[in-house]
């Protein structure tokens, strides 16, 4: 069975909520949620998931936000923590890791750290047995997607396109997929522009898919009251794990 996982921008508008929300999704099909640290430059986000990451920080997010919220779900669904490296390396990235491993969480995603910078942590992350998701892009030449994916772990996280998230763009994935499934069995999870229209189309080759602006987008919908934001994001969850399963 292929794959959800959703991204949800951490303790926006509170922790509570973001307890809630994600435990309502699991109910209808997510299988594992990256937890994202609002950060003042998501360089990688569109301006939906920028927008609540700035609403989050006014809001006064703190990093114990992440941990008291991921301490209410890591038993009960598969966590990831998914953030830019700045707040990870001014906290000290072996006590991030540290929280990490006392807490559950069994991946990071991080976007803007380099392969080649990556290197000098990921011996850090091996020993606590925590994954650093690699990323693969179209741009990708197959002699650098082999040295990227020699020691992948847990998914590739396969960008859909040369840009930001949220964005509806397309590209023939087909080559890239290809270099990928000769060069590593991990499974192979796809994101950027993933939502319930794109879904099915998306998710043809792949694992699993990474959703993230079609839920933040809904969780921005000021019309909504937080208990019909919970709602209609768990009802579109459960409507994209059934499209990419069809």
């Amino acid at each position: 069975m292929k794959k959800l996982v959703g991204y949800i921008t951490t303790a926006y508008p509170d922790k509570n909520f973001t307890i809630d929300l994600v435990l309502a999704m699991k109910e209808r099909g997510l299988d594992s949620v990256e937890l994202g640290v609002p950060f003042s430059d998501p360089v990688a986000d569109g301006p939906v998931i920028e927008e609540a990451n700035v609403r989050a920080l006014k809001n006064g997010f703190r990093y114990t936000d992440l941990l008291d919220v991921t301490r209410a779900i890591a038993d009960k669904v598969d966590t990831l923590w998914m953030g830019y490296f700045n707040p990870f390396y001014h906290r000290g990235i072996d006590r991030v890791l540290e929280e990490a491993k006392d807490l559950g969480v069994s991946g990071f995603i991080i976007p803007d750290l380099p392969y080649e910078e990556s290197l000098a942590y990921r011996p850090l992350f091996d020993e606590m047995d925590i994954a650093l998701i690699d990323f693969v892009a179209p741009t990708d030449t197959p002699k650098r997607i082999k040295e990227i994916l020699k020691d992948s772990k847990k998914f590739i996280y396969m960008v859909a396109y040369a840009g930001i998230t949220g964005a509806q763009k397309s590209e023939d994935l087909t080559p890239i997929i290809q270099t990928v499934r000769e060069v590593s069995d991990t499974p192979l999870y796809i994101g950027f522009g993933v939502n319930e229209k794109t879904a099915k189309e998306k998710a043809k080759d792949v694992d699993g898919v990474i959703v993230g602006s079609a839920f933040v987008k809904v969780l921005l919908d000021e019309d909504l009251t937080p208990s019909q934001k919970i709602a209609k994001i768990a009802e579109l969850s459960g409507k994209i794990k059934e499209i990419i399963n069809s």
